[in-house]
């Protein structure tokens, strides 16, 4: 919005200073200030409505230390989160950017999936909330949205460095004609990916329909749109199991918003990607000022929600952090760096996976009391496991975040580490 104003006002009247928006820097800056206040100065009133509105938390007796303490700690505090990233997103992108339009139509449609799961808990005191199907449909309906936008829509290009041979004469005492290698870039619409630690690391998803024979490429939404249902299914539920004790679901956030950030400003600028040897994503710089509004959402969140917190995000925190972190990957074709950025994610939702797996098999080979005596974590989610050893809770969250950094650390190296 102010974008538009400010570039009017250049254009019209000459206005001095008013050409500084056309700066990603400068809009990326100031959308992380405006998200910070936002979450910061009106996070209270929203925690202060929540309380009148008796919005609290019900907690079961799990046997943690505290927990029984954070009963009617008001949750939807996702709300907070959800405003502090679209306001300033509509006030400093450009709104004609078709990967703006696109994250900001998942962020409203997975935080509203999460608005109406703990609507049902705390409203309707149904403590499963909304259906698991129900809430995995939605998944897939966002998934759907944003792997058709992606595949289909024409400002969605890549410039691919191609390399051609031109004849060249050189007279040294006779005539020679030699070969030199030339490179140019082109605008391709291309399925193609980032794939870590792999020299010439781009792959085009439509390569794996190859034997289909000739015009093989026309069926690349084949693989790549349920790769995109799969990719925001997981992370977005990873990101709601990892939001179990205060400040972790949003710290580890951050940190991964601040690496997209990074990844998005080198892949949509040309002297960066051409130095680093990555595919340049035309238009994708602008994604750089919604992740600025997304990290400042987050660190201000952290306001109320580190330990002891004042608020929980809930449903409708989680699932939208998680899907926004999916949705943005793809759209800078990083998406295989996920398992490494949002390693905590991925670890978390594994050990769910194995706590039930291996309990499954543990009563049906001695029965259900032996398989609740030798559970394989104390209790799942990890996080969970590490309390019931006696770990406090910011003791957890802090080395969670330290491992978060250090895997941001490695997926940095991978544009280089090859």
């Amino acid at each position: 919005m102010f974008y538009y104003l400010f570039d009017y006002l250049h254009k019209r009247f000459d206005l001095p200073g008013a050409g500084v928006f056309h700066y990603i820097s400068f809009r990326a800056a100031m959308a992380l200030i405006v998200s910070l206040l936002i979450s910061m100065v009106f996070g209270k009133r929203i925690i202060n409505l929540l309380h009148r509105k008796q919005v609290g938390e019900t907690v079961r007796d799990l046997g943690l230390q505290g927990q029984l303490e954070k009963k009617g700690t008001p949750t939807m505090g996702g709300l907070i989160i959800l405003s502090a990233i679209l306001i300033p997103s509509l006030l400093f992108t450009r709104l004609d950017n078709v990967y703006i339009v696109l994250m900001l139509i998942s962020t409203v449609w997975l935080g509203a999936i999460g608005f109406i799961d703990d609507y049902i808990k705390v409203f309707k005191k149904d403590k499963k909330g909304l259906q698991g199907k129900f809430k995995v449909l939605g998944q897939v309906g966002i998934g759907l949205i944003v792997g058709i936008t992606l595949y289909c829509n024409s400002h969605v290009v890549v410039k691919e460095k191609l390399k051609r041979s031109v004849s060249v004469e050189a007279v040294y005492g006779t005539q020679q004609i030699s070969t030199l290698p030339v490179y140019s870039q082109e605008e391709t619409k291309s399925m193609t990916t980032t794939i870590p630690f792999v020299k010439n690391n781009e792959l085009d998803y439509s390569s794996w329909l190859s034997f289909l024979g000739a015009g093989y490429k026309k069926w690349a939404w084949l693989i790549f749109i349920p790769v995109v249902i799969i990719i925001v299914t997981a992370v977005s539920n990873g990101a709601n199991i990892t939001d179990g004790i205060d400040g972790l679901a949003t710290g580890t956030s951050a940190i991964i918003g601040v690496v997209l950030g990074i990844l998005a400003y080198v892949s949509g600028n040309t002297v960066f990607a051409d130095y680093l040897n990555i595919m340049y994503i035309p238009n994708s710089g602008e994604l750089v000022v919604y992740i600025a509004a997304f990290v400042g959402a987050c660190i201000g969140f952290l306001w109320y929600n580190s330990f002891p917190a004042q608020v929980f995000m809930g449903d409708t925190g989680s699932l939208a952090l998680g899907g926004i972190i999916a949705v943005f990957a793809i759209a800078i074709r990083k998406e295989l760096l996920i398992p490494i950025l949002c390693g905590i994610f991925l670890v978390e939702n594994l050990s769910v996976m194995m706590q039930v797996g291996y309990f499954k098999r543990m009563k049906k080979k001695f029965g259900v009391e032996y398989a609740r005596e030798n559970r394989l974590f104390k209790m799942a989610p990890l996080h969970h496991h590490y309390q019931k050893l006696g770990m406090h809770e910011s003791k957890i969250v802090f080395r969670f975040m330290i491992i978060g950094i250090m895997l941001a650390a490695l997926t940095i190296v991978t544009l280089k580490l090859r």
